[in-house]
């Protein structure tokens, strides 16, 4: 029978707080049917183009949104440089694109964020918060009442893998919930804990972003070979979810036939048959801005349809399903 919110929590499942940098209800292109998409912090990888780089950190942290700062000639504000008691902040308001100025290694250490909370204007906003697990069941049976037939939940992030113990205190109740459980993974986990989250799921995206090794570590910041084991040991396992691997088209580091041909052939040998080729979207630009950090691909534009059509072909031509964008079938 399905567990009541108001059966007894675990002396773990009390104590265990996870770090969520953002929770989306009514998500249709994150898995079957409407869903509540958690974004949970914490990735092992640096990937150039990321579009959530707030989520590279397991840990409280801040964007400064310029074009909100009202710090500029026509009207002088420096209320978040007078709450700054580690002097990293101070006044650019000659400079109207950036009004405030940060001190980004002094930032990354604090933990009180006194700027934040004497910002009237929203120019800056935490990151990310804690949640317990009773507190994310909470969000999910109020949920649970706008999803279709087969929608739930889908963990993201990041990678929720990063935070394990909570995630799979999550899912245990979610089994309990008979919620459908769903999730986007980089795959970096180690073996073991990779195969004990997916042993929960229903369905999973598992990014797989080059077959070459050098240049996965050139473009993320880490090799392939995780990613590879972690892929290989789900084919060989007892899980039930239906995997969907994953790869976003990067000019320079894998937009060739070449690169998806050799993609398709791991596919066949594993024998996986669905693939979903995304397309370089520069979403995630501003938030880079907002953290002070540089977009490698802030000029480059989305990946034109033919060459999505081309790579296609190639992929298909090892028997492998391939969806282009959000043409993946539910």
């Amino acid at each position: 029978m399905r567990r009541s919110l108001s059966a007894p929590l675990s002396d773990r499942d009390r104590e265990l707080k996870g770090r969520i940098f953002d929770i989306q209800s009514y998500s249709v292109h994150d898995g079957p049917g409407c869903r509540t998409l958690i974004f949970m912090s914490g990735c092992p990888f640096r990937c150039r183009w990321c579009c959530n780089p707030e989520s590279f950190y397991n840990r409280q942290g801040k964007l400064y949104r310029a074009s909100k700062c009202v710090n500029r000639a026509d009207k002088r504000c420096t209320r978040c440089l007078e709450a700054c008691p580690y002097g990293a902040v101070s006044d650019n308001s000659q400079d109207p694109d950036h009004p405030m100025k940060f001190d980004w290694e002094k930032c990354h250490v604090c933990t009180t964020f006194e700027c934040v909370k004497a910002c009237f204007d929203d120019a800056l906003v935490t990151i990310s918060e804690e949640y317990t697990v009773e507190q994310i069941m909470h969000i999910l049976e109020r949920d649970r009442h706008y999803w279709s037939g087969n929608g739930g939940v889908t963990f993201s992030g990041g990678d929720p893998m990063f935070q394990p113990e909570f995630l799979l205190a999550v899912l245990e109740r979610c089994d309990e919930a008979y919620i459908h459980k769903a999730i986007e993974t980089e795959a970096s986990a180690s073996t073991d804990v990779y195969l004990s989250v997916m042993r929960h799921m229903d369905f999973a995206f598992n990014d797989l972003k080059s077959m070459d090794s050098e240049k996965h570590r050139e473009y993320t910041g880490l090799g392939n070979e995780q990613v590879l084991q972690d892929i290989r040991a789900f084919t060989s396992s007892n899980c039930t979810a239906r995997l969907i691997l994953r790869t976003p088209v990067i000019r320079g580091f894998n937009d060739t036939e070449e690169d998806f041909d050799k993609i398709g052939a791991f596919m066949r040998e594993v024998g996986l048959n669905e693939l979903n080729i995304l397309p370089f979207h520069r979403l995630g630009v501003s938030k880079w801005e907002e953290l002070s950090m540089t977009y490698a691909f802030a000029d480059d534009k989305p990946t034109p349809p033919e060459k999505l059509e081309s790579l296609r072909k190639v992929v298909q031509g090892h028997g492998v399903k391939c969806y282009l964008g959000s043409e993946t079938p539910f």
